[in-house]
Formats: structure tokens, sequence, C-alpha cells
């Protein structure tokens, strides 16, 4: 499945109840970072706009954080003999390895210095169990271990979220799907996220198994 084969929504108003999720604007995801996704800094602006857009209404705005330990098993250095994205699997781990990324206290692993994380209300770290990956926003790989998101969410009486951010076919995509598990109506700004597309399937089955889900599609003007 294509982002071209999509049905958009054609608007919707934040209200409340309503809730943005910010995904992994790392330094360490961006041009030039140690897992850069392509023109992940592009997307800044807009995201700045749709935090602002939610802030006005006293909706929340949540920022997730990678946030790894020197030597996360999910690293291909990690692993004798493997290079980052060969194939991995092993609970918790996979389906590719990774460079060392988003490490505790690095450079990397801080927001981006052009994202205005004032406009955030909270921030959710996740990875951060040295033999676990932790892709989603609400629960890490291993499927038992959440990360509080939902939690606050329900604190604040969210029903419904927006995501946006990096990657489209990793994390925001697994806290898409998540979210939608969780019983959040769900919309993906599909124009404020960018996708890792390795193993180079990713995409397509991501966007696939989010339309089998119901989650919606969205671009940023569309959301009022």
């Amino acid at each position: 499945m294509s982002a071209e084969q999509l049905v958009h929504s054609e608007w919707v108003k934040p209200e409340r109840g309503d809730a943005l999720v910010v995904v992994d604007m790392q330094k360490d995801f961006m041009p030039g970072g140690a897992l850069a996704v392509r023109e992940g800094d592009g997307i800044i602006g807009g995201i700045n706009a749709v935090m602002e857009l939610f802030r006005r209404r006293d909706l929340p705005v949540v920022l997730t954080q990678d946030w790894h330990t020197p030597g996360h098993y999910s690293f291909a250095s990690a692993h004798k003999g493997f290079n980052p994205f060969d194939l991995f699997d092993s609970p918790g781990l996979g389906p590719v390895l990774w460079p060392d990324h988003c490490v505790q206290g690095s450079k990397g692993a801080d927001f981006h210095e052009k994202l205005m994380t004032g406009l955030g209300d909270a921030v959710i770290r996740k990875g951060y169990h040295k033999g676990i990956d932790s892709y989603s926003g609400f629960m890490e790989n291993d499927r038992k271990t959440p990360t509080g998101l939902d939690g606050y969410l329900q604190s604040r009486g969210v029903k419904r979220i927006f995501l946006c951010g990096l990657a489209l076919d990793y994390c925001v995509f697994f806290s898409a799907s998540d979210g939608a598990e969780l019983g959040y109506q769900v919309y993906v700004i599909m124009d404020l996220t960018k996708p890792v597309g390795s193993p180079s399937e990713s995409i397509s089955e991501a966007l696939a198994v989010m339309t089998d889900k119901g989650i919606h599609f969205i671009n940023a003007e569309e959301v009022k």
C-alpha cells in the first residue's frame, strides 16, 4: 500500500478530549544524525504550528523521546558480526538492528533546537530498558511494559489523538496502532511525518495495518 492510496479525512477541528502526540523529533533522527530520516527537519515548522493550535485551545501536547542506554541491544554495535540495518529477530528487538542513536544524555538524544518544546505539557521517554526496544509511545516492544503515555492521556480525559513526527513506519506507526488498540480514535498527520523505509516493505506494511485498524489520515491544513 502507498501513501497515494490513502483516503484522507476532509477536516477535523481539535476540541475537548483531543491531544497531540509529537513523536521523537530528536537530533539523531535529523539529517546528519546517527539514524537520519530524510527531510526529517523539514516538518518542524508545521509541527510547531499544530502545537500552537492545540495550546491555544488548551489541549494536551505530549512529546515522546527515545532514551536508550549505552550499548542498548537494539544497536548493531551490541552484536558481534552485525551491521546497522541487518535483519534481526529477537523478543523485544528487530526487525533490524540500528546504529547507536539517542543515547541518554547525548546531544543526539536532544530535541531539535527549532522544535518549540515549551509548548509541550509532558515528555514520555521510551526505550530505556537495555534489552528491549520501544517504537510505540504507549508500550515497550516486549508488549508488556507501558511507558505511562496511556495513563497520562486518561488523566487528561483524552479520547482522540493526533500523531506526527518520526518515523512514519516505526514509532509513529506503532504509536498509532497501540493507540487504536487502546480505544483512542487516532489521526496521523501525514504531511508532518517521514519514514525510515528499512526494510523496503516497512512503509507499505505500516500503512496497510493502520488502514485495517481504522486509523484516520489527514494533512496539517485539514486540522482546523
